[in-house]
């Protein structure tokens, strides 16, 4: 790939930064200490288009691809990574897992108005007893003539209080023999209103404390068979599949992040006077800052390249896992390094790196955790040679 980026590629880039720097970092600290989530700002975003980023003109999306798309959450996350993964998630879990698996009437009924920009999307796979063992889940789908009825609990739900329409997996029958244990897992669509689906707890979360998490709880929720996603049975296939483009946006997320705290390290670093010089002209410091600058461009190189890839068409589950898991530890690396450069002052809430440190764990967890990323990468490379 030429990773020298189209114009309209940058063009995007330009307008989504100055965006964040407008829009966003004015009261990205107002919005983490109260748990503030963003309406107004994500209303906005879905007026540019950046809740279709990736989905056809057609669908109410804006038609762009996963490169214009990773730059978006990249650009987003640089000031906040509570907006960036807002507009991740609807974008790569929900709303795709409906555009990838979903029927035209689907599609139509329910993709249009999350790519629009109309309302926001959840997803529902992990559940309090079963996190990277997915296959393990407990939610229940009994047929009752034409309707489904769901009962289970969700857990660490993106959008659970502020989404309106939900992808959930749900067990509708016993595996069958020889098939392993997440054969009989169902997609099903659900849409807020709908009697026994609720939100529950909101987490009170160490970081991205402006993006919605909550629990979904399901009680005797009746949906109509016209809302299952694909034939009845493959849920986690599917699911399983929508995770690999999710790991693109989520290694932009990181990316993103540890852009913003690199910047804030090295513009700290020439400024802060130490035994008669700025700390950027003293070697311990100037080593740091090599380090962090070389493995954040690392880093977006990883992730363009899995983005690109998929645009072609060409086979990038492997790459993507590879930008998440090198993203996500890159963005922890370069935020603790920043705190250390700003010493004390890094270490308080009046400079952005305490956030940015705080936000980029949960890049190492989400959507698959750094020990899946590499069951996964092992996997491919076995297969490879």
């Amino acid at each position: 790939m030429d990773f020298t980026l189209p114009a309209h590629v940058e063009a995007l880039r330009d307008e989504v930064r100055k965006f964040a720097e407008r829009e966003i970092r004015p009261h990205v600290m107002v919005w983490d200490e109260a748990k503030t989530f963003p309406m107004d700002v994500v209303r906005k975003l879905g007026e540019m288009g950046m809740l279709g980023v990736i989905f056809p003109e057609a669908y109410g999306g804006a038609g762009m691809g996963y490169l214009e798309y990773a730059v978006v959450v990249e650009e987003l996350s640089r000031v906040d990574g509570s907006v960036g993964i807002t507009v991740a998630a609807h974008n790569s879990l929900c709303s795709n897992h409906i555009f990838a698996m979903g029927n035209e009437a689907q599609k139509q009924k329910f993709l249009r108005p999350l790519a629009s920009g109309q309302v926001l999307g959840a997803w529902g796979l992990t559940e309090p007893g079963s996190g990277s063992d997915a296959g393990s889940l407990r939610t229940t789908g009994r047929k009752e003539g034409s309707h489904w009825v769901l009962n289970g609990t969700k857990t660490f739900i993106t959008h659970a209080r502020v989404g309106e329409i939900f992808v959930v997996m749900a067990r509708t029958r016993p595996p069958q023999k020889g098939k392993g244990s997440t054969d009989g897992i169902s997609a099903f669509v659900l849409e807020k209103g709908m009697n026994g689906l609720r939100a529950g707890k909101q987490e009170n979360k160490l970081g991205l404390r402006a993006s919605d998490t909550s629990e979904l709880i399901l009680e005797d929720v009746k949906v109509s068979e016209e809302n299952m996603l694909g034939e009845e049975g493959v849920g986690f296939k599917q699911a399983m599949k929508t995770l690999d483009g999710g790991r693109i946006s989520n290694g932009a997320l990181g990316l993103g992040m540890a852009q913003g705290a690199f910047e804030e390290a090295i513009r700290y670093a020439k400024v802060r006077q130490a035994f008669g010089k700025p700390i950027a002209e003293h070697q311990g410091v100037q080593f740091k800052l090599a380090d962090m600058g070389t493995q954040v461009e690392a880093a977006r190189l990883l992730v363009y390249r899995a983005a690109n890839l998929k645009d072609q068409g060409q086979p990038y589950a492997k790459a993507a896992s590879m930008a998440k898991l090198f993203s996500s530890e890159v963005a922890c690396r370069v935020a603790e390094e920043a705190v250390q450069i700003l010493g004390g002052y890094g270490y308080v809430k009046d400079y952005p790196v305490e956030k940015y440190y705080r936000d980029v764990k949960l890049c190492t967890i989400g959507e698959g955790t750094s020990e899946i990323q590499r069951t996964v990468i092992a996997r491919h490379l076995m297969l490879e040679y």
